[in-house]
């Protein structure tokens, strides 16, 4: 605020003489320090002509905090309705502190306002101080609220009838309320039963809590306003959690809660010696596979008729692709899921490979989403799509040396789709039926409950399996 306007202000609005004005120009330069230093928002009113009314002639804004006001008010009104504490000082000459307001832009502020004097000692003006108080205020309401609820239930508890419990007897935790020492005040019928369980007689209504179960005596001794701790006392798992109530932050009393959590530890340890098993079994299963394999391979190394030669191959791949099943779930997180996409990407590539031995050059490639799928199922698909492919692999490229295999997966509400394409020689209907092709019909018809079907594509093959994720039939 410059000087000239504080000037032309009081002049046009006051009746404020000369001397008077430069007294209020003085404090006008000071005014941007007072406010850095207080982090308040000040002010300058001086009462107007009539008197009915004060006048902002000057103000700051402080920089070491966020101002109360969004918009400047120098030249407006104050009217005595809105700032009964200007008005106040301007009549006394007293000043007033620490009074609170609500500002024109709906903002709770803390405001002091002091008598500006002239040379005769008469009031010539105030000057006001605002500090935005809202997040406080919330805060105090806040707590006055959380006070007034603790005390309401505290009272509630300590003057509780022993034969009218609060605490319904159809809840299974153990509920005790403490007084500040750690004293029993109140236990519900759950709370009883379990001090009972120590063959204690008599009441214990005053006792330490403490006493009774001192595993908990680090729990009620910590700082914390809410722990959740569990704790293994009565030869049994309990899930402590210990609630302080507070009121003018000072501790009227503690909440324990015990939660007797031992069965659910149980299914869990049960659980966990369950998936070890199973983990273990999908070890051997593996390793008898893979032990199969190697004796087939074995014996194809030391020679076979060349008309049983295929059949070996045949036999091995299939017992590889099973092996692949348990091979990824032991390599999962999941003891009985199976990452179907990765399944298939590693039987096909295995396919692929032994055919670059035979001097074919295919090409495979896999797109769609990584679905997971149960391991039982997993068995039956891949069986599936390794006889599929080694379809392909045999039958489409017999007499075509290069070509290209498309593996697709489509996963549409409750059901799987994989398709296998080719660009081969394609499909006739009326070729003789295959062993594999068998297989396939078999497993999609009375192990997945699924649908298959092969057809002939403008160039190639086309061959789609379709099954549920769930074990309902679909329908194509």
């Amino acid at each position: 605020m410059y000087n000239s306007t504080v000037e032309e202000l009081c002049f046009l609005h006051t009746n404020l003489s000369a001397e008077d004005i430069k007294r209020i120009k003085e404090l006008v330069a000071n005014l941007q320090l007072i406010a850095d230093i207080n982090k308040a928002n000040v002010f300058i009113d001086c009462p107007t002509k009539v008197g009915k009314h004060a006048i902002v002639v000057a103000e700051a804004a402080p920089s070491t905090v966020k101002s109360v006001y969004e918009k400047p008010v120098v030249g407006k009104f104050a009217y005595e309705a809105f700032e009964p504490s200007v008005f106040f000082t301007l009549r006394t000459g007293k000043p007033m502190f620490e009074n609170r307001a609500l500002t024109q832009e709906g903002k709770t502020v803390d405001q002091s306002v002091v008598p500006i004097r002239g040379m005769d000692n008469h009031v010539i003006g105030t000057l006001i101080m605002e500090k935005d108080i809202t997040e406080l205020v919330q805060r105090q309401q806040k707590m006055e609220a959380l006070s007034e609820a603790t005390e309401a239930l505290s009272g509630i508890l300590m003057g509780l009838a022993e034969n009218r419990p609060i605490i319904p007897e159809m809840i299974e935790e153990s509920i005790f309320f403490l007084d500040q020492d750690g004293k029993i005040l109140y236990c519900n019928p759950s709370g009883t039963n379990l001090i009972q369980e120590m063959d204690e007689e008599g009441s214990w209504i005053g006792n330490s809590l403490v006493y009774y179960f001192p595993v908990i005596g680090a729990i009620l001794e910590a700082s914390d306003e809410l722990i959740v701790q569990e704790v293994k006392m009565l030869n049994k798992v309990f899930q402590v959690k210990k609630i302080e109530l507070l009121q003018q932050e000072k501790t009227t009393g503690t909440f324990v809660i015990f939660k007797n959590i031992t069965e659910l530890r149980e299914k869990e340890r049960e659980l966990i010696v369950k998936s070890v098993a199973i983990h273990e079994i999908h070890h051997r299963v593996k390793n008898n596979l893979q032990t199969v394999a190697s004796l087939l391979r074995l014996q194809m190394r030391r020679g076979l008729p060349e008309e049983s030669k295929v059949h070996f191959v045949e036999s091995l791949n299939r017992i590889t692709s099973i092996a692949s099943v348990y091979e990824i779930i032991l390599s999962g997180s999941s003891v009985d899921d199976v990452d179907l996409y990765k399944l298939i990407e590693k039987i096909g590539n295995t396919l692929v490979l032994e055919a670059e031995q035979e001097n074919k050059q295919i090409s495979i490639t896999y797109s769609g989403t990584h679905s997971q799928i149960q391991s039982n199922k997993a068995v039956s698909v891949a069986l599936v799509v390794n006889e599929l492919i080694q379809n392909c692999v045999k039958h489409a490229f017999k007499t075509i040396h290069h070509g290209k295999i498309e593996v697709l997966f489509h996963q549409k509400e409750n059901y799987m789709e994989i398709q296998v394409i080719d660009n081969g020689e394609g499909y006739s209907p009326k070729s003789k039926s295959s062993l594999g092709l068998d297989i396939v019909k078999m497993m999609i018809e009375h192990d997945l409950s699924g649908l298959f079907s092969i057809e002939r594509a403008k160039t190639g093959t086309i061959a789609t399996v379709k099954f549920p994720l769930q074990g309902e039939e679909v329908q194509l």
